[in-house]
C-alpha cells in the first residue's frame, strides 16, 4: 500500500521515538473524547431527564452540527479566492470549544446544586443539548482538519488517528466506570462522580491542545508538507474540484456512509434505551457502550497487523453489515433466548469490531488512491460522508421506538 507513494521517500526523516505516530494517536483520541463523554454519562442524564430520549437527542444534535461544519469545509475547498486557516488554527479553535462544552455540565450542576423544578430542568436540558451541538461543531472542525492533513502522510499515521478514535471510547468508558464505582450509589455520589468525569475529560483535551502545537514542528511533518508544496501549491490542493475527487473514490465514500448509518442507528440509542437488564439495571447501558468501544478499539488496532491491498472486499463487507438489523431486532422481538444479556453483548462486540476495522481500512486506502495534491480533499470528503452517515443513522435510530 505504501508503495503508491514510495518514490522519492528515501530521504524521509526518521520519526524519532515514534513521536509523530504517538501524537496522531493522541489527537485521534482527543477529538472523540467529548462525544463519548456525553453518551457514556447516560446513567446521569437519564436520572436528570427521565422522560427524554437522551442519547438519541444527543446523536442527532451532535452529528447535525458536525456535518454542517464539514459541508462548510467542503465548500471552502472549492473556493479559489479564500484560503482555509491553517490546520493548527482550526484544531486549536475546535479543541477550545470542546473544553467549553465539557465544562458546562459540571458547572451547571454546581449552580443548580440539586434544586430541580420543571422549569430548571427544561432550561438545563436546552443548555446541555446546545453544548452537545457545540461539541459537534468542534468535532467537524477538528476531525475534518486532522483527517484531511493526515491524508497527506503515510498510511500508518491515519491508522494512528483511527486507533486513537477507538481508544477514546475505551478511555471514557473506563473513566465513567471508575468514577461511578468509586463513589456511593446515591444522588450526591452520582453528581460528584459525573463532575469528576467531565473535568478529567476536559483535561485530556487540554493535553491535545499542547500536542497540536508541537506536531507541526516535527521534521517528518515538515518533510511531507514541503513535498506537497514541491508538487503543487497549497492553494491548488484546496481548490481541487471536490466532486471530481469524490467520483474517484465513490465506492469508498458510499461504504463509509453505509458503515456509519448501520452503526449509529444501533449505537448508542438502541443500546442505551431499547434493551433492558434486571440483573445490571443502570449499569447495563454503560456495559453495552463499553463493549462496543472495546470492539471498536480492537477493530481499529487490527489494521496495524493487516490492511488489504484493494478496497473491493472491504466495500462489500460494509454493505453486508445491514445483517445487524434483523439480529438486533431479534434481541427485542425474537426468541426468548435472544432477549438475555449474552446475545446482546456478543452482537454489540461484533458491531464494534466490524465498525472499527472497516473504518480504519477505508480511511487508510482512500487518500492513497489519488495524487498527493488531492489527499487533503479526499480526507475531508471521507470525513464528510462518514458524518453524513452518522446523521442519517442517528435519525434512523428513532425507528426502534416503534418496534412494538
Amino acid at each position: 500500500m505504501e508503495a503508491l507513494r514510495s518514490t522519492g521517500n528515501n530521504d524521509e526523516p526518521k520519526d524519532t521515538y515514534h513521536l509523530a505516530y504517538i501524537i496522531h494517536f493522541i489527537l485521534g483520541t482527543g477529538y472523540l473524547i467529548p462525544w463519548n463523554a456525553f453518551i457514556t454519562a447516560v446513567d446521569y442524564f437519564q436520572y436528570l431527564y427521565p422522560t427524554k430520549h437522551i442519547n438519541k437527542v444527543f446523536s442527532v444534535g451532535y452529528m447535525s452540527a458536525a456535518v454542517t461544519v464539514l459541508f462548510t469545509l467542503m465548500c471552502w475547498t472549492r473556493s479559489n479566492h479564500v484560503k482555509l486557516p491553517s490546520v493548527r488554527t482550526r484544531m486549536n479553535i475546535g479543541q477550545g470549544l470542546f473544553v467549553l462544552a465539557l465544562m458546562v455540565a459540571p458547572v451547571t450542576d454546581w449552580i443548580v446544586n440539586g434544586r430541580r423544578t420543571e422549569t430548571v430542568s427544561d432550561v438545563t436540558f436546552v443548555v446541555l443539548v446546545s453544548m452537545v451541538m457545540i461539541s459537534g461543531l468542534a468535532d467537524g472542525l477538528v476531525g475534518g482538519s486532522l483527517v484531511g492533513a493526515t491524508g497527506e502522510l503515510p498510511g500508518r499515521y491515519m491508522q494512528a488517528v483511527f486507533a486513537g478514535n477507538a481508544t477514546a471510547g475505551l478511555v471514557v468508558s473506563i473513566l465513567r466506570i471508575v468514577t461511578k464505582a468509586s463513589l456511593p450509589h446515591t444522588q450526591k455520589g452520582l453528581r460528584a462522580s459525573t463532575q469528576l468525569y467531565f473535568v478529567f475529560s476536559a483535561l485530556i483535551i487540554l493535553l491535545c491542545i499542547f500536542f497540536t502545537n508541537i506536531l507541526h514542528k516535527l521534521p517528518i511533518i515538515l518533510f511531507y508538507r514541503n513535498k506537497k508544496h514541491h508538487n503543487s501549491t497549497h492553494q491548488i490542493s484546496l481548490s481541487s474540484n471536490f466532486w471530481d475527487v469524490v467520483k474517484k473514490i465513490r465506492w469508498l465514500v458510499t461504504a463509509i456512509f453505509v458503515t456509519y448509518v448501520v452503526s449509529l442507528s444501533i449505537f448508542p440509542g438502541y443500546l442505551s434505551e431499547n434493551v433492558k437488564s434486571d440483573k445490571f439495571k443502570d449499569w447495563y447501558p454503560i456495559m453495552l457502550i463499553t463493549t462496543y468501544n472495546v470492539g471498536d478499539f480492537v477493530g481499529k488496532w487490527l489494521t496495524a497487523i493487516y490492511v488489504p491491498r484493494g478496497s473491493k472486499g472491504s466495500v462489500w463487507w460494509c454493505m453486508g453489515r445491514v445483517v445487524f438489523y434483523p439480529l438486533f431486532m431479534g434481541c427485542v422481538n425474537g426468541p426468548t433466548w435472544m432477549h438475555s444479556e449474552g446475545p446482546v453483548i456478543g452482537l454489540t462486540l461484533m458491531l464494534g469490531v466490524s465498525n472499527g476495522y472497516l473504518t480504519s481500512v477505508l480511511m487508510i486506502l482512500a487518500p492513497k488512491s489519488v495524487p498527493i495534491d488531492e489527499a487533503e480533499v479526499v480526507g475531508i470528503a471521507m470525513e464528510t460522508f462518514l458524518v453524513i452517515g452518522l446523521v442519517v443513522g442517528s435519525a434512523l435510530g428513532w425507528l426502534w421506538n416503534f418496534e412494538h
